[in-house]
Protein backbone atom coordinates (compact mmCIF):
# COMPACT_ATOMS: atom_id res chain seq x y z
CA UNK A 1 0.00 0.00 0.00
CA UNK A 2 1.03 3.29 -1.13
CA UNK A 3 -0.37 5.90 1.75
CA UNK A 4 -1.91 5.36 5.02
CA UNK A 5 -5.44 7.36 4.48
CA UNK A 6 -6.71 8.97 7.74
CA UNK A 7 -10.34 8.10 8.10
CA UNK A 8 -10.97 11.86 7.28
CA UNK A 9 -9.14 12.31 4.78
CA UNK A 10 -11.16 8.76 3.42
CA UNK A 11 -14.16 10.19 3.87
CA UNK A 12 -13.52 13.60 2.11
CA UNK A 13 -12.47 11.00 -1.04
CA UNK A 14 -15.98 9.12 -0.74
CA UNK A 15 -17.42 12.73 -0.58
CA UNK A 16 -16.10 14.05 -3.81
CA UNK A 17 -12.87 16.45 -3.80
CA UNK A 18 -9.97 15.96 -1.90
CA UNK A 19 -8.31 18.80 -0.54
CA UNK A 20 -4.70 19.00 -1.39
CA UNK A 21 -3.11 19.89 1.56
CA UNK A 22 -4.39 17.03 3.02
CA UNK A 23 -3.48 14.80 0.28
CA UNK A 24 0.44 16.08 0.31
CA UNK A 25 -0.01 15.61 4.30
CA UNK A 26 -0.88 11.86 4.00
CA UNK A 27 1.95 11.86 1.39
CA UNK A 28 4.32 12.85 4.02
CA UNK A 29 3.31 10.75 6.77
CA UNK A 30 3.06 8.29 4.82
CA UNK A 31 6.27 8.35 2.88
CA UNK A 32 8.64 10.18 5.48
CA UNK A 33 11.94 9.04 3.33
CA UNK A 34 10.71 10.52 -0.13
CA UNK A 35 9.40 13.37 1.76
CA UNK A 36 12.69 14.40 3.34
CA UNK A 37 14.72 14.09 -0.12
CA UNK A 38 12.34 15.93 -2.09
CA UNK A 39 11.93 18.41 0.56
CA UNK A 40 15.69 19.09 1.37
CA UNK A 41 15.98 19.35 -2.97
CA UNK A 42 14.00 21.68 -2.83
CA UNK A 43 15.94 23.53 -0.17
CA UNK A 44 18.77 23.42 -1.74
CA UNK A 45 17.48 24.48 -4.91
CA UNK A 46 16.15 27.45 -3.35
CA UNK A 47 19.18 28.22 -1.47
CA UNK A 48 21.39 27.93 -4.53
CA UNK A 49 19.32 29.70 -6.89
CA UNK A 50 20.24 26.91 -9.45
CA UNK A 51 17.68 25.96 -12.31
CA UNK A 52 17.52 22.06 -10.53
CA UNK A 53 19.11 20.26 -7.61
CA UNK A 54 18.94 16.43 -8.29
CA UNK A 55 19.97 13.25 -5.38
CA UNK A 56 22.52 11.34 -6.30
CA UNK A 57 23.11 9.30 -2.95
CA UNK A 58 20.94 5.63 -3.63
CA UNK A 59 18.35 5.29 -0.22
CA UNK A 60 20.23 3.24 3.08
CA UNK A 61 17.12 0.29 2.28
CA UNK A 62 14.40 -1.25 -0.05
CA UNK A 63 11.73 0.48 2.12
CA UNK A 64 13.33 3.58 1.08
CA UNK A 65 13.49 3.06 -2.83
CA UNK A 66 10.30 1.18 -2.72
CA UNK A 67 8.92 4.96 -0.97
CA UNK A 68 10.64 6.81 -3.71
CA UNK A 69 9.05 4.53 -6.58
CA UNK A 70 5.85 5.11 -5.24
CA UNK A 71 5.74 8.18 -4.38
CA UNK A 72 7.45 9.15 -8.00
CA UNK A 73 5.55 6.77 -9.87
CA UNK A 74 1.95 8.15 -9.01
CA UNK A 75 0.40 10.95 -11.28
CA UNK A 76 -1.37 12.40 -8.37
CA UNK A 77 1.45 12.35 -5.99
CA UNK A 78 3.41 13.62 -8.10
CA UNK A 79 1.32 16.33 -8.83
CA UNK A 80 0.75 17.49 -5.50
CA UNK A 81 3.93 18.01 -4.68
CA UNK A 82 4.92 20.03 -7.42
CA UNK A 83 1.64 22.16 -6.39
CA UNK A 84 3.35 22.03 -3.07
CA UNK A 85 6.73 23.27 -3.50
CA UNK A 86 6.21 25.20 -6.44
CA UNK A 87 8.42 22.77 -8.44
CA UNK A 88 9.22 20.22 -11.20
CA UNK A 89 9.95 16.70 -10.48
CA UNK A 90 11.86 14.24 -12.09
CA UNK A 91 13.12 10.89 -11.80
CA UNK A 92 15.94 8.86 -12.96
CA UNK A 93 16.83 4.99 -11.91
CA UNK A 94 16.09 4.46 -8.08
CA UNK A 95 16.76 7.55 -6.45
CA UNK A 96 17.81 10.24 -8.89
CA UNK A 97 15.35 12.59 -7.69
CA UNK A 98 15.71 15.98 -9.02
CA UNK A 99 13.56 19.31 -8.65
CA UNK A 100 13.49 22.11 -11.32
CA UNK A 101 12.35 25.69 -11.14
CA UNK A 102 9.62 25.97 -13.02
CA UNK A 103 10.94 28.31 -15.56
CA UNK A 104 13.66 25.32 -16.10
CA UNK A 105 12.09 24.11 -19.38
CA UNK A 106 15.30 23.59 -20.71
CA UNK A 107 17.02 21.89 -18.02
CA UNK A 108 14.14 19.77 -17.75
CA UNK A 109 13.90 18.70 -20.76
CA UNK A 110 17.68 17.37 -20.91
CA UNK A 111 17.40 15.59 -17.56
CA UNK A 112 14.23 13.50 -18.69
CA UNK A 113 15.95 12.35 -22.39
CA UNK A 114 16.91 8.96 -23.30
CA UNK A 115 20.83 10.01 -22.98
CA UNK A 116 20.57 11.27 -20.10
CA UNK A 117 18.94 8.15 -18.43
CA UNK A 118 21.71 6.20 -20.55
CA UNK A 119 24.49 8.55 -18.63
CA UNK A 120 23.33 7.74 -15.38
CA UNK A 121 24.20 4.45 -15.54
CA UNK A 122 26.28 2.81 -13.42
CA UNK A 123 27.24 -1.04 -12.95
CA UNK A 124 26.35 -0.49 -9.12
CA UNK A 125 22.74 0.37 -10.10
CA UNK A 126 21.63 -2.51 -12.34
CA UNK A 127 19.74 -3.58 -9.37
CA UNK A 128 18.18 -0.74 -7.71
Amino acid sequence: MSLTVPAELLGQARGGEVDDEAFVACVRDSLPYAWAVISELVERRGRTGAEFADNQVPPTDEAARGQLLRCLASDAMRGALERHFGVRLAFQNCHRVAVFHPSAAAAHAEFVTPRAQILNQRPDLVDC
